[in-house]
């Protein structure tokens, strides 16, 4: 009785720990904001990632909390992620949005200019956001 009761606590910790992190159903509809790097990481790199990550929560927390979002970190240089590389036609550090519908991916987008509007915090979010916006008015 002792087992099955720990067991039973152990899987609602896992399944909430899930939730908190925010794993998505990959059998649902939404919009994946990844962010993909590579082993080696520059100032830049790091800079991407973070402006990423606070304009997604910044802006779309509500889309965070539904699922309608789901905010990824990848590095493409790991085996199971390699296949990104050649998906995605990447040739740099990149941040870019997939629109899945039923769990499949119906488009995607390389927001390039990350790296143009790297040097202005107010430039880039407003980038992706707008960006984000137009992904979402498809879900």
């Amino acid at each position: 009785m002792k087992l099955k009761i720990l067991l039973v606590f152990l899987f609602v910790f896992v399944v909430g720990v899930g939730l908190a992190c925010g794993e998505e159903n990959t059998s649902g509809d939404h919009i994946a904001v990844y962010y993909f790097h590579g082993n080696f990481r520059c100032n830049s790199c790091h800079k991407i990632e973070n402006y990423t990550k606070e304009t997604v929560d910044k802006y779309f927390n509500k889309e965070i909390r539904s699922g309608d979002i789901v905010y990824k970190i990848v590095n493409v240089e790991q085996k199971e992620n390699v296949h990104f590389v050649e998906e995605y036609q990447l040739y740099t550090k990149s941040v870019v949005l997939s629109l899945v519908k039923d769990g499949k991916e119906i488009k995607y987008k390389n927001l390039t200019k990350v790296w143009e509007y790297l040097n202005s915090k107010t430039k880039f979010e407003d980038y992706e956001k707008k960006e984000i916006k137009e992904f979402l008015k498809e879900l």
